[in-house]
């Protein structure tokens, strides 16, 4: 399905970003140069894989440093110069009982507040919005199941195309839109006849794998409005690197008024163009 009335989302979608972005320039979420870390969290799963991933950085880092001063000290002390005629020792009942509880209870101390963030994950709560999102060769579907009419593709704009500072290979013709401060469920799939695809945004902690035949579903709620982009993330064909994903979080009223905008243009459409695109969506 592809949209046909791509000229009015375009001018509502150009509005929504220039209000979010003048009101937020610092929200747009996207890869910048040289960036080893996380992108900003905006819902509150993703804040809860930065605390998780700095906890592992934290014993990471002493497990680290622990061994490369052991190994430091076995060097300088067991060396041949230091140690000319070596231990003949062949076990060590208390050390080799402390080397496998100590890792085990490492382990549980670290499976402790993964298994919660992983149940935190998947525990979708009562959702306020529902959205359908289909994975295709090489674009994506879009459809609001809560909003009769509101359906729509998204293309990544050609780079001789990017206009106002729309980043390459990750800027869509049609934006998702969201209220701010709300639960959103999205209902992921591919479709029956294509490829697997996976629906990811990185700010949000989300990243689903769209299965042909399948429906997967995950959620966000998006803290802060903004502009955010993700990509297609599982290996999909020539086109892969093509499908971006451009999600614009809004005020309700200014979500209110483009739900409102395309049903308008939806109920404008020609009779003949809805039977081809209900045509497109049966096959």
């Amino acid at each position: 399905m592809r949209s046909t009335w791509r000229g009015t989302t375009a001018v509502a979608l150009a509005a929504i970003s220039a209000v979010a972005l003048s009101a937020a320039p610092a929200s747009a979420q996207q890869p910048t140069p040289w960036q080893y870390t996380f992108q900003g969290a905006a819902t509150p799963v993703m804040e809860s894989i930065n605390e998780f991933h700095t906890f592992l950085m934290v014993i990471v880092t002493v497990i680290t440093l622990f061994v490369m001063a052991l190994l430091g000290w076995c060097i300088y002390r067991y060396n041949e110069k230091a140690n000319p005629v070596p231990s003949k020792t062949s076990h060590h009942t208390m050390l080799e009982v402390v080397w496998t509880v100590a890792p085990v209870l490492i382990l549980v101390v670290i499976a402790i507040p993964s298994f919660r963030l992983l149940y935190y994950q998947l525990d979708i709560p009562e959702a306020d919005l529902t959205i359908k999102t289909t994975g295709q060769t090489w674009y994506w579907d879009y459809e609001y199941p809560d909003y009769e009419g509101v359906a729509f593709s998204a293309n990544m704009v050609p780079e001789e195309e990017l206009q106002g500072g729309q980043p390459r290979l990750l800027a869509a013709d049609n934006a998702v839109v969201v209220p701010v401060n709300k639960t959103v469920k999205v209902l992921v799939t591919a479709d029956p006849m294509g490829v697997i695809h996976a629906w990811a945004m990185p700010a949000f902690g989300v990243k689903i794998d769209a299965v042909p035949g399948r429906m997967n579903e995950t959620w966000f709620r998006a803290e802060r409005e903004g502009v955010y982009y993700g990509q297609c993330s599982e290996l999909c064909g020539v086109n892969h690197a093509f499908m971006p994903i451009e999600l614009h979080v809004v005020s309700e009223e200014e979500f209110e008024q483009w739900i409102s905008q395309q049903q308008t243009a939806s109920r404008s459409l020609p009779e003949d163009v809805k039977l081809a695109e209900l045509a497109s969506e049966a096959q």
